[in-house]
């Protein structure tokens, strides 16, 4: 498995992981197509993103890799006010899940997530939703090649 993969892996264990205990729990995706009925504790889908950055550090060589992953993050409710509470609510958990372990299990160097941006969605047969963003940059080096 590359580092890459890996990282990617770990992200998605950990906010599965950390997310769990909430009630209703979200359902945590990756790389998947939004389903038609959002989940009352709301629709979380990891995207694997791309690299954005990759420096090369020589004798031996490595590459130090930046990859952005998206968290997308999707949420219903009755009211606009209930669907912001939600969608804040699960913003800060996420922001905590990956704090608390920067390195997600030694998977990555260094992870931090970024600002996420908003947008309202609409969702067939049902009452409109809210969505954000949130980018997460995931910090690692790999010897040899930037796909190892």
């Amino acid at each position: 498995m590359s580092t890459r993969e890996a990282a990617i892996a770990a992200l998605h264990a950990r906010l599965q992981t950390a997310l769990v205990t909430r009630s209703p729990a979200p359902l945590v995706l990756r790389n998947e197509t939004v389903p038609q009925r959002l989940p009352s504790g709301g629709l979380i889908v990891l995207r694997d993103g791309e690299s954005v950055e990759e420096t090369p550090i020589l004798s031996p060589l490595a590459w130090a890799i930046e990859h952005r992953a998206e968290v997308e993050v999707t949420v219903g409710g009755a009211t606009p006010a209930a669907r912001h509470a939600l969608l804040d609510a699960l913003l800060v958990d996420i922001a905590a899940a990956i704090t608390a372990d920067r390195t997600l299990g030694g998977a990555v160097e260094w992870a931090q997530p970024g600002a996420p941006e908003f947008e309202d969605v609409e969702v067939e047969g049902a009452a409109a939703g809210r969505a954000a963003s949130v980018p997460v940059a995931l910090f690692f080096t790999v010897a040899g090649s930037p796909l190892a």
